[in-house]
């Protein structure tokens, strides 16, 4: 994919910031925008919402991708103001600051009841004590009735400020502050030429951004894409919707141009705001070049798992109640046989909702949620579908324009069942590509996807070539760039003309990373007959090593990496994607990695028995296998150490055992999670690799694929024990894992009589290892594992001489002895001096090393080994 980008692009090109606040994965027409942009010759930044609290920073082919966090500050502030609130407020919660103060409250009053009364109890039955008792009641009651008011009074106000907005967008919905906040400072800094601020939440980052850089001397327009009717929506509070007409008010008129998605959307905008001219009109339509590009990779239906001849409907779209879906789900009590697929890329009320209805009806089982595709791949997506559903309620946003889906609906080839909301009815009638029913009517929706699969093929032959062709982002981004070129007097002169459509998101680490950085070794995903994903572990960057190893020996494969780790990683191996295991809480995360993996992929090495899809399923492998072979994934597992690895045999065949020296409680979680991989290689019945042969007594059934080095880059020209103090190093990730406690006084202690120059490598970057390694004389790894690991191999790249433990078993199992100096941690100090003593048989050693690397760890060994995996279906 980067071949389409590699042509010489001038530094002057004019620069675009398209903004929106989501998270921009799922948001075709930013996508969209931003790729037909950059192909115009615009540079281009797409700037949306981090799910973190760092920057998160990509490449969409072309395109720049920055993701910020937003903090809640302001939302923080005006809350705290509005709980202070006036001279009401101050009276009705006098001394109760919050809900926990209330709490305390509470139980301070129940407290001094109990105690009165029990004083009671004790008074005896004297006349003087039958008053005081009476006296006592009566305060008690008092009191009560007089803290139940305070109680009554204090929530009364809370309602009060809960519900009634103040008129001020900026007290009303301050988040629109933090995103201000947020946004604004990147965009100033950035310096566009033009601004495209998407949607109601981002006109007044837009057009303060822009003031505040034209007060700086800076030129800079901006356009306000309105994507609904903001005064039409049905927002869910009603702060809501006091604050976004609002700012809608506000800004709108302070824009250089405005677009919109329908002719009456646009008309509607003009006269609400007395704008001087009606806004252009660019709907959200697919790509039509690309349509049929993924029919073979990606099928709505077999994401449900159903047959061909199943009569299936698919509504993909945002899911709420006034969109009218339950409506399709009441009406399959009367379409038996058929089913319904709902392309959702969340878990959200509205569609929680839909499934406890479709369980209340007996219909969950023709109810299938499928998740999202990437933009370019909707219409094929849908289009093993039979009908596309529009079926909205009657409200203003809805009636004046096209959805987007009905676009998508029709280059997938669907006919339209839609409600008979006024535009999309019209537009279904007049070209006869569908079936109207009448809004929240099942019955009305029967009648009409009946008729619809009765006439199915006509209506597919109404959905002619200049229909598809005026409803094509090709045409409708013409619209769009002419406006950019209108309202900022500048029109790129060097266009990517042979831009691919077909872009994938590419995360990186460095923020001043260009496209051509993104090169990771290995050949990107995209147009090979088998699509090989990789994730989620990569210890070690294997995973790394073997997609480059792979698309090295294989031209038919392609492959992408993914790596989920935790923000305090030391070592960043190379990766296509990072994804931090704190945003793995999330569920947009976790759903955008089915989405990255589903249609996508043909085949999968899922590593370290984790889950690929971050949790969704649970804390396995396992739980994602079902939806994996509904995809039609091939997976093969690969195991690298301790989440296989026995502890109770391994201490019986290794004396120096690494759990001997585990930290507390290590080894019984240990034992846990391996004896429960292992069951799941055992029962799952897919091939299982392993890349250390000590593996292969824990998984008799797994095929050994020897760990991967590149050895080129680990290769040294610097000769062995030349110097009279040889440089001996040491790298433990963990010392207790290695055995470090025990070899490092023998170490320390020739180093301090100056016998060798001792190097302990520990919290050192990946990078900073490499040069270490190819700068010493002896390499020293574990003494506590009893077989050799990534270190010892790249040890071996290098041609140096490598010492560590290694069992015999595991080197039975394997079949295959390295040129390893076997010691044990007695043993190391007689070896040491061996190798200091005969300089060139230890030189020798280094040589024989480097050429058994190559021969059994460059790749070309494990990928012999995968052979039988990585076929076509």
């Amino acid at each position: 994919m980067l071949k389409d980008f590699d042509m010489p692009i001038s530094v002057a090109r004019p620069k675009l910031a398209v903004i929106v606040a989501n998270g921009i994965t799922g948001d075709s027409r930013v996508q969209k925008t931003a790729l037909a942009a950059a192909q115009a010759g615009w540079d281009v930044t797409l700037i949306g919402r981090a799910t973190g609290k760092k920057q998160e920073h990509s490449w969409f082919g072309p395109v720049k991708v920055v993701r910020l966090p937003v903090a809640n500050r302001m939302e923080q502030r005006v809350t705290a103001k509005t709980r202070q609130g006036g001279v009401r407020a101050r009276v009705t919660q006098w001394g109760i600051r919050d809900g926990a103060t209330l709490a305390q409250f509470r139980d301070a009053h129940r407290a001094w009841v109990r105690e009165q009364t029990t004083r009671i109890g004790y008074l005896g039955d004297s006349p003087v004590a039958d008053a005081t008792a009476a006296g006592l009641k009566a305060w008690v009651y008092a009191r009560r009735r007089g803290h139940q008011f305070r109680v009554r009074a204090y929530r009364w106000e809370q309602r009060r400020k809960s519900d009634e907005p103040r008129g001020n967008w900026r007290e009303d919905w301050p988040a629109l502050l933090d995103l201000d906040l947020a946004f604004g400072p990147y965009i100033e800094e950035l310096a566009p030429d033009v601004i495209h601020a998407n949607d109601i939440t981002m006109i007044h980052t837009a057009a303060r951004a822009v003031a505040r850089l034209r007060a700086s001397g800076r030129t800079c327009s901006w356009l306000y894409d309105s994507h609904e009717y903001v005064a039409g929506i049905d927002w869910s509070k009603p702060a809501m919707m006091s604050a976004f007409p609002a700012v809608e008010r506000e800004f709108i008129g302070k824009a250089d141009a405005v677009v919109t998605v329908s002719p009456e959307l646009a008309e509607m905008l003009r006269t609400d705001h007395g704008l001087p001219e009606t806004p252009d009109v660019v709907r959200n339509a697919p790509i039509r070049s690309v349509v049929g590009d993924a029919v073979d990779r990606v099928s709505v239906r077999a994401a449900c798992g159903l047959g061909d001849d199943v009569p299936l409907m698919v509504y993909a779209g945002w899911i709420a109640p006034d969109r009218g879906v339950a409506t399709a789900v009441e009406a399959l009590l009367h379409l038996p046989g058929y089913h319904l697929a709902l392309v959702s890329g969340r878990a959200t009320a509205g569609l929680t909702a839909l499934l406890e209805q479709a369980n209340g009806l007996g219909v969950r089982d023709r109810v299938h949620v499928v998740p999202y595709v990437p933009q370019h791949e909707v219409p094929d997506y849908l289009s093993s579908a039979d009908l596309g559903l529009t079926p909205f309620h009657h409200i203003p946003n809805v009636e004046n324009s096209l959805p987007t889906k009905a676009a998508e609906y029709l280059h997938a080839k669907l006919p339209i069942i839609t409600s008979d909301i006024k535009a999309m009815s019209e537009f279904v009638n007049s070209h006869g590509v569908g079936d109207v029913f009448t809004a929240e009517d099942a019955v009305s929706f029967t009648a009409a996807v009946k008729r619809a699969t009765a006439d199915q093929e006509l209506l597919r032959k109404n959905i002619t070539e200049s229909l598809l062709t005026e409803l094509s982002w090709e045409r409708q981004a013409q619209i769009l760039l002419a406006v950019y070129s209108r309202i900022s007097g500048k029109t790129p002169s060097e266009p990517i003309p042979d831009m691919s459509w077909n872009a994938e998101e590419r995360r990186v680490t460095n923020p001043e990373a260009s496209v051509e950085h993104l090169d990771r070794g290995w050949r990107p995903l995209g147009h090979t007959p088998i699509k090989l994903g990789l994730a989620p572990a990569n210890f070690a960057g294997q995973l790394a090593a073997f997609a480059t190893a792979i698309t090295r020996e294989r031209d038919d494969v392609s492959a992408e990496v993914v790596k989920h780790r935790a923000a305090t990683q030391k070592h960043d191996y190379p990766a296509d994607v990072y994804v931090d295991l704190t945003a793995l809480q999330n569920l947009d995360v976790r759903l955008e990695l089915v989405q990255r993996t589903v249609g996508r992929y043909t085949h999968l090495i899922a590593d370290a028995f984790r889950p690929v899809f971050g949790g969704l399923n649970g804390p396995s492998i396992e739980g994602d296998l079902a939806a994996l072979r509904n995809a039609g994934i091939k997976v093969a597992l690969l195991a690298h150490g301790s989440e296989v690895r026995n502890p109770a045999k391994h201490r019986q065949r290794n004396p120096y055992s690494l759990f001997l020296d585990a930290p507390d409680g290590y080894e019984r979680k240990l034992t846990n999670l391996a004896k429960e991989n292992r069951r799941v290689a055992e029962e799952a019945g897919l091939p299982v690799f392993v890349t250390t042969p000590d593996l292969l007594l824990d998984l008799p059934m797994a095929t050994w694929t020897p760990l991967v080095v590149d050895v080129d880059a680990w290769a040294s020209d610097r000769p062995v024990m030349e110097r009279k103090r040889p440089v001996v190093l040491h790298a433990p990730s963990a010392r207790w894992s290695k055995g470090t406690d025990r070899i490092l006084p023998l170490l320390e202690d020739l180093d301090s009589r100056r016998i060798i120059e001792f190097q302990l490598a520990e919290d050192v970057p990946w990078t900073t290892v490499r040069t270490m390694v190819k700068n010493a004389d002896i390499v020293i790894d574990q003494f506590a594992i009893g077989t050799y690991g990534t270190f010892s191999c790249e040890g071996m790249a290098a041609g140096r001489p490598v010492i560590a433990y290694l069992d015999q078993d595991s080197l039975d199992a394997c079949g295959v002895t390295p040129p390893i100096v076997n010691a044990t941690p007695q043993t190391l100090a007689l070896e040491l001096e061996r190798l200091l003593d005969d300089r060139d048989a230890t030189a020798r050693i280094g040589r024989e090393s480097a050429a058994f690397a190559r021969e059994y760890h460059d790749g070309t060994a494990s990928v012999a080994a995968l052979s039988n995996f990585l076929v076509s279906r």
